[in-house]
């Protein structure tokens, strides 16, 4: 990878073949799932210009979602749904996002790098990589994957609860998205146990 990152390049500990990486998208967004994604690159099907997809252009992004899928090795997408980020909280509903993401990879790792520094709770070796989006290959492309496939999400539930601006912001709380809470209230699929819609709930009581 040429991504430039302030942190030594990574050399991980597991130098075979069926190393998947895996990350998540959704962590600070007021409404939708996180989604996460774990790829096994194919050395034989090189990659070129992956990095962290939130570094990315759309069109950057959505060029390397087609090589992704068509290039792995392996590659599955996972979530975890907003009653369950409500739950758990985000923190462990995206370790749970990302441990489903990696069990359902048709082909099984040998290793995983996680990007990070939390790993989920599971049975695989693996290593956590900080800031490993910019740094692994194979959790660049996790990221995309991720990264694409919610926000496609997010644009397909704009037109289901329109007025809270979801398609352009994709969840994030931006200052539109906060003063569509205020006005509509807070819809189904926004997450009770953040801070600005959890006020906005109480206030509705």
């Amino acid at each position: 990878m040429s991504k430039k990152t302030d942190l030594p390049p990574y050399v991980s500990p597991y130098q075979g073949e069926l190393l998947a990486g895996v990350d998540e998208v959704g962590r600070g967004p007021l409404a939708g799932d996180v989604v996460a994604a774990a790829v096994i690159l194919d050395p034989a099907r090189p990659i070129e210009g992956l990095a962290d997809s939130k570094k990315l252009s759309e069109k950057k992004r959505e060029l390397l979602f087609d090589q992704i899928r068509e290039r792995a090795l392996s590659f599955a997408v996972a979530r975890a749904t907003v009653a369950e980020i409500d739950q758990l909280n985000i923190l462990h509903a995206s370790l749970l996002a990302m441990r489903r993401a990696v069990e359902q990879l048709p082909i099984q790792p040998e290793f995983v790098l996680v990007d990070g520094n939390k790993k989920p709770d599971w049975r695989y070796p693996c290593d956590t990589v900080v800031k490993g989006d910019g740094r692994v290959a194979a959790i660049a492309a996790a990221s995309i994957l991720a990264k694409v496939t919610r926000d496609r999400e997010m644009v397909a539930l704009d037109q289901q609860y329109p007025g809270y601006g979801l398609a352009g912001h994709k969840g994030y709380p931006t200052k539109a998205h906060l003063q569509a809470l205020e006005q509509l209230g807070p819809s189904r699929i926004h997450r009770q146990s953040f801070a600005p819609v959890k006020q906005l709930s109480i206030e509705l009581l």
